[in-house]
């Protein structure tokens, strides 16, 4: 019998894992060369992207006198409008490739850390695979599409479109009567703003999908690893690359408040719960997908404290026995390795006792808050001065 037959085949590479390398919409863009195979060429779509989306609507308000007047809100005036699609709009295009670049290797470090274990490697890859063929979907993009012409164009001329007379429309019996700028904005620049974030969206439903998969593999969990998260801390750290997504979320809700506030005469204040519900709901939206490990935390908790528990309390009772009990005893207890076991022992106890049944910290909460407040946080000048917001930061941090 040869050899190499009594050998276990070995497993494949896992897939090459990517929120964001694939659909259509990305093919498109590789032919158009818009965008490279690891998303290169930012600079460029950003550009093709305003080029597109905000200079036809500079000539068309120009054209029609509505550039810096001529209606109570003017093209250059509008900063919902410059902050949706100068601001959020390249944030969106450029944090697709921080995700591909920072999700790639937390993926792969299921595997590389050996959480995973050998025998449910099959299914993590069939998991991939899952994630792959929805992210490549034909019929997903297709259905964005419907609903960005659809409830997308409803929701923006009932909800976000400001009933006073502007460059894009005047309000007219109830109806939003669309100046040739305000056609072009309705039909081409909010639809593609909308589509882009709308497969955002979907790319965080794609992950919870992968990351529900993993959760139901028999994980391999260490109660003592130093990161106090059983080894999966390093999922906790990718959070940070939908980082650019929340700015862009809460730069696009700053633009939307600063409109009411300048031209409905609203105060901020007025505004204040909404801030606080949307701020809470899209940082615990990136988060939700890491509570699904929380039952593989909480039980490797408690083996943990047991297994560590009935060690420590046979380790102890030895030592107990050796150096206290025993009548006669000619060693030296300081500079003993028993001594140095018996801290060595206690610290790993105490990771252990540690260990956080969510595999992120507090750490990662704040900075996900702070990268979804810190558009917003301009808009507190118009209820207060510019030194006296300054105090108040000073006395925050001091």
């Amino acid at each position: 019998m040869k050899a190499n037959m009594a050998e276990p085949k070995p497993l494949q590479d896992p897939p090459d894992f990517s929120l964001v390398l694939g659909g259509p919409l990305y093919q498109m863009l590789r032919r158009a060369r818009l965008t490279g195979p690891a998303l290169e060429l930012v600079r460029r779509r950003v550009v093709m992207c305003v080029l597109l989306c905000w200079v036809p609507l500079a000539l068309l308000s120009l054209a029609q006198s509505h550039l810096l007047g001529g209606t109570k809100l003017s093209f250059f005036s509008d900063i919902e409008t410059h902050v949706r699609l100068l601001i959020s709009l390249p944030v969106l295009i450029l944090a697709e490739l921080i995700v591909h670049q920072r999700i790639r290797p937390v993926v792969r470090g299921f595997i590389e850390r050996r959480v995973v274990t050998e025998e449910d490697l099959p299914k993590f890859y069939a998991a991939i695979n899952s994630a792959m063929r929805i992210r490549n979907s034909v019929i997903v993009e297709v259905a964005l599409l419907i609903l960005v012409f659809t409830l997308g164009t409803w929701v923006w001329r009932h909800q976000v479109a400001l009933d006073v007379a502007s460059w894009y429309a005047s309000p007219q019996g109830g109806q939003l009567h669309l100046t040739m700028a305000g056609y072009w904005f309705a039909f081409v620049s909010v639809p593609v703003f909308q589509f882009i974030l709308l497969r955002w969206y979907m790319r965080i439903l794609i992950w919870f999908w992968f990351l529900f998969r993993v959760s139901r593999l028999n994980l391999h969990l260490l109660a003592a690893h130093p990161d106090r998260a059983g080894g999966l801390g390093f999922i906790g750290r990718s959070s940070f690359a939908f980082v650019p997504l929340l700015f862009a979320q809460g730069a696009l809700l700053s633009g939307q408040i600063a409109s009411h506030i300048f031209y409905n005469g609203q105060s901020l204040l007025a505004f204040k719960m909404i801030i606080a519900g949307f701020v809470v709901f899209f940082v615990v939206a990136v988060l939700a997908p890491l509570f699904l490990f929380t039952p593989h935390l909480a039980r490797a908790k408690r083996e943990g404290l047991a297994e560590y528990g009935a060690f420590a309390s046979s380790y102890v009772m030895d030592f107990d026995q050796k150096w206290l009990r025993s009548k006669v005893n000619d060693e030296q207890l300081l500079g003993t390795g028993d001594i140095q076991s018996l801290a060595d022992l206690g610290n790993s106890f105490a990771v252990v006792r540690e260990m956080r049944a969510v595999p992120f910290a507090k750490d990662d909460v704040f900075r996900l808050l702070i990268a979804t407040v810190a558009p917003i946080v301009p808009l507190l000048l118009t209820i207060m001065p510019l030194e006296q917001l300054l105090g108040q930061v000073v006395k925050i941090i001091f």
